[in-house]
This record gives C-alpha cells, structure tokens and sequence, in this order.
C-alpha cells in the first residue's frame, strides 16, 4: 500500500459476507467443485460426508422436528476453509477480476482483490473503478447464496470519496481497518500499526507478570519466555513493515523494557543499556528476528 501510495490514489473495499461459512450452498458446492476441476472420487467422498446431516432446534417449550441441512460448511472442519476458498474462486472467475483493466498497479503488476478465506478486498485508482468491482462481486455472490453485509463493509481511500449507498444501505467510509490481525490506514504509514503491535506486546508481559517475577523459575528459562510469548505478538505480519530510524528506537526501547522487568530493578536504578544486554545475554535481538522474518 505504502508503495503504491507514492504514485497513485488508492481506493479500498473491505468486503464482509453475511454467515459467510453458513450459507454455503451443498447442491451449488457439487457443481462448482466439478467445474473447478476437482475429480469426482473426491466430490463423491465430500458429498457421502455431508450427506444426511440433520438438525433439531431446542427451545424454551421443547425441541423442534428433525430437518434436513442443505448449507453450511462445517465449522472446526480443516476442509472448511478450503471448500469456501473454492466457492469464491468460483464467483471471482465469474466476476472476471483476473482480466479488469481495474486495480492498483504495483512493479508493474495490476491486482484488483485480496482474499483469505471469507475475507475479501478490492482495491482500485478510482472510487469508479471500484463502485464497478464491488457490484460485479455482489452480484455473482448472489447468484451462488452469498450476501454482502453491507453494515460490516468498510470503503477506504487515500483520495477523495462520498459515502455510497447500496441496497438503500450506506457503506462506512473508514481511516483504517483491522485486517488479518494487521492494522491498515488510509495513508499506508506502518508507524501506527508498530505502534499497537508494541502496546500488544506489553500488554503480554503485564499478563505474565505473575510467571516472570516467580523466584522459582531462573533467568535464561525467563528470556526464553519473552522470546516464545511476546516476541511473535510484537513480530505478526512485520515482513510487510517500512520500518524507520523512529520504529527500530521504539522496537529497541520496547526489547531493553523487557529485559530491565526481568532483572526485577528498581526504576530509579541507573544502569546502561550495555550492562543489562550483557546480563540477559538475549542472543539475536528483536529487530534481527524481525530482519530474519523479512529476507526468508
């Protein structure tokens, strides 16, 4: 985003489907797997494996009748994901996004849509080109049982925009947004989601304030707790992070914060950053493990 952001307006629209896994359809599932290329031994199994469920509702006054379950993928089920990411491949094949002139264009390469599992984002140069994405999408969402819900769909831009009303329904327009555990802003600065990943990370160390300041654990059984429990908080999703001279200060503060509520100090206590890097002996630091996670 910060990349392309240099160049051009971006146009971003976060896509919540209704009881998205609840609204599979079984019948429509058979066909698009078939039409996907999925052999039909295996459509065979997953259909003998869904065949046959019921349901019974209970009630303040009793249990329903025994019914029939015609949608749904199971939730829990490790087929689940991947038998709805087909369903949306399917409806993205259909609403010809691959061959859209429509998209943000970065080294070159023109992309149009994210996706991970039921989470879907189109992204465009214009709030146009993106209006058009979006409705194509509804569209064929709605032919295969999909409902966009249009409450939790949340427009953002770098450029200018009006709220849109879709349905006799308003679609927010938002500065930022929580995507796959990663915050997202309008101006694609990463400064502001380093900034909550540490505020996460301290948050840990508070809860496991009770564990580290136990006398019956030693100190390198304590780093390696910081590094096992906090570190991969503070580390989700940085291999995308522009980090800068400010970031890495505040990623070293946060790391020596750690280490000085180790040795249990008090905080009038002076002693150099030098002196309690020594004592820890942490090994790689944070910002390297970060370092390591981008070039892999």
């Amino acid at each position: 985003m910060e990349k392309a952001r240099e160049f051009q307006e971006n146009y971003f629209c976060f896509i919540d489907y209704a009881k998205a896994f609840d609204c599979v359809d079984h019948n429509k599932l058979w066909k698009i797997l078939k039409e996907m290329g999925i052999p039909d031994h295996l459509t065979c199994l997953l259909r003998n494996l869904y065949a046959g469920q019921e349901a019974t509702v209970r009630t303040g006054h009793g249990t329903t009748d025994w019914f029939q379950i015609g949608k749904g993928v199971r939730q829990g089920c490790i087929l689940s994901p991947c038998l709805f990411n087909l369903y949306a491949e399917y409806i993205m094949r259909n609403t010809g996004l691959e061959e859209a002139q429509a998209g943000i264009k970065i080294a070159r390469r023109n992309s149009n849509n994210l996706r991970y599992a039921d989470d879907t984002t189109l992204m465009a140069e214009s709030k146009e080109e993106l209006k058009s994405l979006l409705m194509k999408v509804k569209e064929e969402s709605e032919k295969v049982g999909l409902k966009l819900n249009i409450q939790k769909t949340k427009i953002m831009a770098s450029g200018p925009i009006t709220s849109w009303e879709i349905d006799g329904k308003t679609v927010e327009t938002v500065s930022d947004f929580i995507l796959g555990g990663s915050k997202i802003t309008a101006d694609g600065d990463c400064s502001h989601e380093i900034k909550r990943h540490l505020l996460l990370g301290r948050k840990v160390v508070t809860n496991l304030d009770s564990i580290l300041k136990s006398r019956d654990i030693v100190l390198p059984t304590e780093v390696c707790l910081v590094k096992a429990m906090v570190f991969p908080v503070v580390m989700y999703g940085c291999e995308s992070w522009t980090v800068k001279k400010a970031e890495r200060q505040r990623i070293d503060a946060f790391e020596l914060w750690c280490w000085r509520r180790l040795l249990r100090g008090p905080w009038t206590a002076r002693r150099s950053n030098q002196s309690i890097l020594k004592e820890i002996s942490p090994g790689c630091s944070l910002e390297g493990l970060m370092l390591k996670l981008k070039l892999q």
